[in-house]
Formats: structure tokens, C-alpha cells, sequence
């Protein structure tokens, strides 16, 4: 056996044995990495430690810690309830208000803090309690918040993006435009099938809110409501980077939760740089442990390997992006989305460019595809969170997320047989 057909073989053993043992992701890639460098005759502690550097050695990389810390000044000031409250004072009265409710402070969070966990949690803390109140069944709205959560991951500005452009060397900025109408298009979605389960549910129905109630929480809601604008208009004029994007958003949430809306004390930024700090340091520790296994996949000339499965198809781009889309919808039942990035974008990206696909249509397409992968079971990082927050069973949890998950597979499918959906306004955007 040849020291690379050992290698490959070392690496799915190893994160099959121990992502089954529950070790931590970012452990089992170090470990699995430092594993393939004893079997491709690499082994060098130095090595391994460069690699571990060079993986968080990175300038974009420097906007995570501060979205991060944006989407905890959001909800520690406020910032995230005037969205809700906004949106329920114009569509709560509806029969199944609350469900449009978090649908549409889903798409308006997104466009703030680009964490799938950050908004979710912030979503499901305000809306499940109300949801539970007015009777609407917990299953059904616990699959709604959290299939509405991974929206943030394509609306700008998204750390997904970001971490997927700092690891294939793709524009960040044209993945930021590439997400606006595909995230739209996941709000839209999740309408319809929010209206298709609505058919089954007796729900009960407010009275509208008068006009000026409305234009009052829509008033108080006027500096969140600013902050997307401020960042995606920054970066689409050229007026700064993502990455410094990513300071203006941390800089503007914490002057409106301390003097605008006046919600956050001094003393609360402690625990609130303390929870963004963790936050961060698990996404970083990711990146490390991802490099040093990416690095030994490369040594092991893995990704020729998959290039010579693939290669019949690559004469046939639809064909081929369909396999991969597949590939990762498996891939995503078990890999959170980081990792997911960190592995296998590098192996897949060149095969799709080879084949005349754009790479930032294929950019959108993957973590599209990673983001389902965090409300599809077993794994689901998100359906844990909202399971969590809710007090709910994870069964309840998958059972609700279903219709939004079937939503979202067939937008998936819609994208790939028609790319021109992502790519044509990303031409009239850019």
C-alpha cells in the first residue's frame, strides 16, 4: 500500500472513529492530521505547529471576533428585540403571526450579525415563549426559528463567507453581494411552507396594531435597522473591507446598546467580550486544527484523487455541481459547517473552476449547502440550540424542521439547474 492510499485511508478512519467517540471537532482534525503526517512519513512537531498558526494567520480572518462580538452587543443592547418587535407589530396579528414574525426578524438579523447560532438563539429566547403562550405547536415553531436562523449564514455579512474566502482565496466582498438575493429567496421559502403548515393548525388572530403603533416600533427600531445599511453599503461603495466592515458593525452596536437605547451597562461588557472571546476562540481553534489536516490532504495528493472520480463529469458542469451538492448534503449530516469549509473546500473548488463553473457562484452554492447541513440530523448544530433553548426533545426538534428543510432542498435544486438565479443579480450588484 502506498503511503497516500494509507493516508486517505487514515483520514476517514480517523474522523469517523473520533467524531463517533465525540471528541471535539477541532481536536479530531489535529489529531487526524498529525495521524496522516506519521503515515505520509512527514511527522515534525514543528510542522505541525506552523500549520496550526498558519491556519488563524490570516487579516480577513480578523473580522470573526469582531462580527462575533457585533451579534452579542445585539442582543445584550437590544438591537435584535426592536427587530422582533418591529416585525410583530406589522404581521402578529396575522393567523400564525408569530411564525412570519420570526421569519422576518431572521432576514433582518441576518443582514447584521452573520452567525447561524447567534440569531437563533436570540430568536428563540423572545419568540418560543410567546409561541408557547398563544398555543402554536412547539415541534412546528421550534423548525421554523431554527430553520430560519441559518439564513444568516448567506445574508452579508456572513463569518461562513468569510472563512470559505480566506481558504480558497476567493473575493469576500463578491461572496457578501452573492448572498442578498439567494437569502431573500430562503425568507420567501420558508413563507410558502409556513403557509403550507399553517393549513393543518388552528391558530388565533390579533387585531391590527393602528398605523402610528406600527411607525412607532418600526421608529424604535430605526438605528438596527441602519446598521445593515451602513455595512453592506460600506462595503458595495468601497468605502472599507469586510474585515473593517466587521470593526464599524462591533463599534456601532456597542455605541447604540451604551447611548442610543441605553440597555447595556459598562459593566456588562465584560461577560459579553468574555462570551464573544469563547465564541471565538472555538471558530479559530477550528481553522488550526482544519489546516493541519488540510495541509497532509494536500501532501497526500488527495484532491487529484477525487479530481480523477469526478474528472468524466466534468465536461457536464450541471452534472458535476449536482454530484457535489449531493456529496455535501451527506457530508453536512455529520460535519458542522466550519470544518466543512475548512476541508473540503479547498478539494472541491478547483475541480468546479476546471469545469468552467463560477467560483463564487460555487462559493454561495457550498455554504448554501453547509447551512441546511446545520438543521439536518444527526448532528445539527442549530437544532441543538433551539432544543436547548426551548426545553424541547431533539426528536420534536426534527419532526418541526422537516417542511422547512424540504423548502429548503428544493431552492437548493432550483440554484443548481438554474445557476443564472445567483449569478444574474450578482452582475447587476457588483
Amino acid at each position: 500500500m502506498t503511503p497516500e492510499a494509507l493516508a486517505f485511508i487514515v483520514f476517514i478512519a480517523g474522523m469517523l472513529v473520533l467524531m463517533g467517540i465525540g471528541l471535539n471537532m477541532a481536536l479530531a482534525l489535529l489529531l487526524t492530521g498529525a495521524a496522516m503526517a506519521w503515515a505520509l512519513g512527514f511527522w515534525d512537531t514543528q510542522l505541525l505547529a506552523q500549520n496550526m498558526v498558519a491556519g488563524v494567520d490570516s487579516f480577513p480572518l480578523l473580522a470573526v471576533p469582531f462580527f462575533i462580538l457585533a451579534g452579542e452587543l445585539m442582543n445584550a443592547g437590544g438591537i435584535s428585540r426592536r427587530i422582533i418587535e418591529m416585525a410583530q407589530a406589522w404581521v402578529g396579528h396575522i393567523r400564525g403571526g408569530l411564525g412570519y414574525v420570526a421569519i422576518g426578524a431572521a432576514v433582518l438579523m441576518a443582514s447584521m450579525s452573520g452567525s447561524a447560532l447567534a440569531d437563533t438563539a436570540a430568536l428563540a429566547t423572545i419568540l418560543l415563549p410567546m409561541m408557547r403562550q398563544q398555543g402554536y405547536p412547539m415541534h412546528t415553531s421550534a423548525g421554523l426559528i431554527a430553520s430560519g436562523g441559518i439564513i444568516a449564514p448567506i445574508i452579508p455579512p456572513s463569518m461562513p463567507f468569510i472563512i470559505y474566502g480566506v481558504t480558497t482565496n476567493t473575493s469576500i466582498s463578491q461572496l457578501f453581494m452573492s448572498g442578498i438575493v439567494p437569502g431573500i429567496i430562503m425568507g420567501v421559502g420558508l413563507i410558502v411552507a409556513w403557509r403550507y403548515v399553517l393549513r393543518d393548525l388552528t391558530l388565533p388572530q390579533g387585531q391590527p396594531l393602528p398605523m402610528a403603533d406600527r411607525f412607532k416600533a418600526t421608529g424604535r427600531a430605526f438605528w438596527a435597522l441602519l446598521m445593515p445599511l451602513i455595512i453592506i453599503g460600506g462595503m458595495r461603495t468601497g468605502v472599507f473591507t469586510p474585515t473593517e466592515a466587521a470593526v464599524v458593525a462591533a463599534v456601532y452596536a456597542l455605541i447604540i446598546a451604551l447611548f442610543v437605547h441605553r440597555e447595556m451597562k459598562l459593566p456588562a461588557i465584560g461577560p459579553v467580550l468574555v462570551n464573544a472571546a469563547r465564541t471565538t476562540a472555538v471558530v479559530m481553534f477550528l481553522c488550526a486544527g482544519a489546516q493541519v489536516a488540510s495541509y497532509m490532504i494536500t501532501l497526500a495528493d488527495l484532491p487529484s484523487v477525487l479530481t480523477s472520480w469526478l474528472g468524466p463529469l466534468v465536461q457536464h458542469p450541471r452534472v458535476l455541481m449536482a454530484a457535489m451538492m449531493i456529496a455535501l448534503v451527506l457530508i453536512g449530516t455529520a460535519l458542522d459547517l466550519t470544518p466543512t469549509i475548512l476541508i473540503f473546500a479547498p478539494v472541491m473548488l478547483p475541480i468546479a473552476v476546471k469545469a468552467g463553473i463560477d467560483p463564487v457562484y460555487f462559493g454561495l452554492m457550498f455554504i448554501l449547502n453547509g447551512a441546511i447541513g446545520l438543521i439536518t440530523p444527526p448532528v445539527g448544530t442549530v437544532l441543538n440550540v433551539v432544543a436547548g433553548v426551548g426545553r424541547l426533545s431533539m426528536h420534536q426538534v426534527i419532526k418541526g424542521v422537516n417542511p422547512f428543510l424540504l423548502a429548503y432542498l428544493v431552492i437548493l435544486t432550483l440554484f443548481t439547474v438554474f445557476p443564472q438565479i445567483v449569478t444574474a443579480p450578482l452582475r447587476w450588484l457588483h
